[in-house]
């Protein structure tokens, strides 16, 4: 892999070299490299583009990495990636994406990324998002996610799209079953004419089910950020949603949530911020000696930390 290539891997899922333990690595469209290990086995689909991510029962602290590194402008591509975790297993899985564009092209990855989570299991599922370069060509990034968890299991999403991304549509699709917890964290920053669109729909289907759904975004200049998010109880459960954006600029935010509540023991709440920074934070932190341009870095690293 290249120097841009490497970068990308970096930012996106933190190797400075061949990660331990399973992983699949795809750059510009074909493997650049994969390991398997005695108890997770990685398969090339024969249908479409996109592997099988095979996790044994019992299987614990152990990690699979599946990055995607595009560094060649004008390339588009669909990736369907499933995951099939058995019984007992307590896993991390390290997505992500990065775009290097330096022509005039757009460039899109769409990754279809499907989770069969069997009972008792914990997973951590992190995947970021990154772009770069100096081309004029777009950046395009639209993750599925689609999430099965049996009775007992856990998934904890975290995801983060910082810099660089021209457009995204981002959608998130669950079904929860008995004693199941579903948590997922996500970070958003747009600039300049950038779009973000996030669209969670969670189905809570068995008793002492659980989610929390928590976004937070900062919109800079002339960008536009969507946050929908619906959730269904269908069982007596517990879930929260909460959107908490900082406008700044010349930005456009909306939040649309919807709640249904198809049993009696259904407990769900929605929370949603948006506003500007403080007047008192800015000059809180500029008699410590900061710009206002700095002061207003540091307020949004720390939101978005």
């Amino acid at each position: 892999m290249d120097a841009i290539q490497q970068n990308l891997l970096e930012q996106v899922a933190g190797l400075h070299e061949i990660p331990a333990g399973a992983y699949n690595i795809r750059a510009n469209g074909q493997m650049a490299g994969r390991n398997t290990t005695a108890n997770i086995d990685i398969i090339s689909k024969e249908d479409k583009s996109g592997i099988d991510i095979k996790i044994k029962p019992g299987t614990r602290k152990e990690s699979v990495h599946i990055p995607v590194v595009l560094s060649q402008s004008g390339l588009k591509e669909s990736v369907y990636n499933d995951f099939f975790v058995g019984k007992d297993c307590d896993i991390t899985i390290i997505a992500g994406c990065g775009i290097h564009n330096g022509g005039s092209a757009a460039s899109e990855h769409s990754g279809i990324h499907r989770f069969f989570v069997e009972e008792n299991s914990r997973v951590r599922y992190v995947e970021k998002h990154y772009g770069s370069g100096d081309g004029n060509g777009e950046r395009i990034m639209n993750p599925t996610t689609e999430i099965h968890l049996a009775k007992g299991a856990s998934l904890e999403m975290e995801t983060v799209q910082i810099k660089g991304i021209d457009s995204t549509k981002r959608v998130t699709t669950a079904t929860v079953e008995e004693g199941a917890s579903l948590v997922i964290h996500e970070k958003i920053m747009t600039h300049g004419k950038q779009y973000a669109e996030t669209d969670f729909v969670v189905e809570m289907e068995g008793p002492d089910s659980s989610v929390n759904l928590i976004s937070r975004s900062v919109a800079k200049e002339h960008s536009r950020q969507l946050f929908k998010s619906r959730i269904i109880g269908n069982s007596s459960c517990q879930g929260h949603s909460e959107c908490d954006a900082i406008i700044m600029d010349d930005a456009s935010v909306s939040a649309i949530p919807e709640l249904t509540a198809n049993d009696i023991d259904a407990n769900l709440i929605h929370e949603a911020a948006i506003g500007k920074i403080a007047g008192e934070q800015l000059i809180k932190l500029m008699t410590l000696g900061l710009t206002e341009k700095e002061a207003e870095e540091q307020i949004v690293n720390g939101f978005l930390k």
